[in-house]
């Protein structure tokens, strides 16, 4: 599969505040890596609702940011405007930049023809029991939308359909 061009001409940009630099940093010695955070672990540091996906029907394509096509195959569990929770067959580093084709489920009311691919660059934030065999779940934070109205596709999405919010 191949990558559209805004994808390759938008690949070194990021939101305000997510620099590579910042988020290269990890934790290590946990099962669980995770990005270091300023805030306490009890505060609810999600700026978005998150909403759960019907299991294996939201499909996720994942490339590094110097590969022409997308590499990697896996599935969504949960979405949110800001990122999302996923799992691949390969565990990628917490702060890898990457970029994501999002493959949202048709809702019943819709049209088989309505576009419904999402392209996003993201940075990995963390990685659950890597060393465990079987695929690999992970959490990426979106830091640019790759097309003109991905964030509206994603938004709109989320807020008319009746996926459940996530805990």
């Amino acid at each position: 599969m191949t990558v559209p061009a805004s994808l390759k001409l938008l690949h070194d940009r990021t939101d305000e505040g997510a620099s590579v630099a910042s988020l290269a940093a990890i934790c290590t010695g946990r099962k669980e890596r995770v990005m270091p955070t300023m805030k306490k672990r009890s505060e609810e540091r999600r700026q978005h609702p998150r909403y759960a996906l019907p299991p294996m029907y939201t499909r996720v394509l994942v490339r590094l940011l110097d590969e022409d096509e997308f590499t990697w195959e896996g599935h969504a569990y949960d979405i949110s405007e800001g990122g999302l929770r996923f799992e691949l067959d390969r565990a990628i580093a917490p702060g890898t930049p990457v970029a994501m084709r999002i493959d949202l489920p048709h809702a019943p009311s819709e049209r088989s023809t309505m576009r419904r691919s999402a392209f996003v660059f993201a940075n990995i934030v963390w990685l659950q029991d890597e060393d465990e065999p079987g695929p690999v779940r992970m959490a990426a934070v979106f830091t640019q939308f790759a097309r003109q109205g991905d964030r509206e596709l994603l938004f709109n999405r989320l807020m008319r359909t009746a996926y459940r919010q996530a805990a």
